[in-house]
């Protein structure tokens, strides 16, 4: 179970076994005598039947670090392969934006590089403008919040939002203030979700701590000092949380993405237990889609996109608890699923985020201070 798009060694073993399996050449060149490789939206490739016939030509979509739980990406692939009829290979579900990125250009010029990315927007700037993406707009494209301000080219698209928040089970009592976890009772018992170096959900998870002991986006040494402290009582631990760390109460109290967590807390109470949750601070987590430049099945990556991005995907995000950047215009214009209000309501307002800038300046202080405070 991914919880933190990272995860130790996963991209060596991903090569591993792409090393083990002949690779193939690939063109870029799809059907009718386009290619879609070069389209910047749907209409340039002759409108959506035209990509969609595109796509089943190609037969396959790649994709990489999609775990099924995770912001109900299950279901979404699912529908993706019988709305359309094609294969899709899923690589490395527990890896980070960074093992996403290092995969396609490892796996570059073969017909197993990833088509499309899942990345946090720390990743998403820092490869902007280097030619990894392929700039594409989605027909929605200006219904989505915040794409045009994020990336005017239509590099990477903002697809959905959560807020991050502490899920932890309910034998340990009730959780009310962030000093709580500095209680003996949880000794050995803390984990973040990824390692905020790599992980954007783990940073997000030090913004959150970060500004619950009074820190801001621009410094967050306040909350390295804190995660020092729980470190240093014992709490701390650098596990990353799985279902399995979850279940058998090796991790009982994880920091990490909202969306993720109110499916854990709806396994447990399946199985008649109880998982809550706490948010301390309200920090926003937003992930983007991006197309790669050198997708070996570039018509199939586009129609994800706008799949994803679509009223059906917003659908599927919505009811896994993640808010699509489609959502403020479904619900204005009346045409929100009830389900999906039923999920996650009609106001949905997203969290405060840090920005780029400011992601990338706290992995350079944390790219010392964090290893020093909590170790390896």
């Amino acid at each position: 179970m991914k919880f933190s798009k990272i995860t130790s060694g996963s991209l060596a073993v991903a090569l591993a076994v792409a090393i083990s399996i002949p690779v193939l050449s690939i063109s870029t060149a799809s059907a009718a005598g386009r290619d879609y490789s070069k389209i910047k939206n749907a209409s340039a490739g002759g409108g959506m039947a035209a990509l969609v016939a595109a796509c089943q030509k190609e037969g396959q979509l790649n994709v990489i670090a999609l775990p099924h739980y995770w912001a109900n990406y299950g279901e979404m692939l699912d529908g993706f392969k019988k709305t359309y009829g094609v294969k899709i290979d899923e690589a490395n579900p527990e890896g980070s934006s960074q093992e996403e990125i290092d995969s396609a250009i490892q796996l570059k010029g073969t017909n197993r590089s990833p088509d499309v990315f899942d990345i946090g927007l720390a990743i998403a700037v820092k490869y902007a403008g280097t030619d990894t993406f392929a700039p594409y707009k989605v027909k929605n494209w200006n219904y989505l919040l915040n794409a045009a301000t994020a990336s005017p080219t239509g590099e990477f698209t903002p697809n959905y939002t959560g807020t991050l928040t502490i899920g932890y089970s309910g034998a340990l009592g009730t959780i009310t203030k962030i000093d709580d976890l500095l209680d003996p009772k949880f000794k050995g018992k803390i984990a973040l979700n990824g390692d905020p170096l790599g992980s954007s959900t783990g940073l997000n998870g030090v913004f959150m701590v970060n500004k619950a002991v009074g820190g801001t986006f621009d410094d967050v040494s306040k909350g390295v000092a804190f995660f020092k402290k729980l470190k240093d009582a014992g709490n701390f631990i650098n596990v990353n949380p799985t279902a399995s760390t979850i279940a058998s109460g090796q991790t009982p109290v994880v920091i990490d993405n909202g969306y993720v967590q109110a499916g854990v807390v709806k396994e447990f109470a399946k199985a008649g237990q109880v998982w809550k949750t706490f948010t301390p601070a309200s920090v926003g987590s937003t992930y983007n889609s991006a197309v790669s430049a050198w997708a070996p099945h570039p018509a199939c990556a586009r129609l994800w996109l706008e799949y994803t991005l679509g009223e059906t995907g917003a659908r599927v995000f919505a009811i896994g608890g993640a808010t699509p950047t489609l959502w403020v215009w479904l619900v204005k214009t009346k045409r929100a699923p009830a389900d999906g209000i039923a999920s996650i309501g009609r106001s949905k307002v997203s969290a405060e985020a840090a920005s780029a800038a400011q992601s990338a300046a706290a992995r350079v202080y944390l790219k010392t201070a964090w290893p020093a405070a909590v170790g390896g």
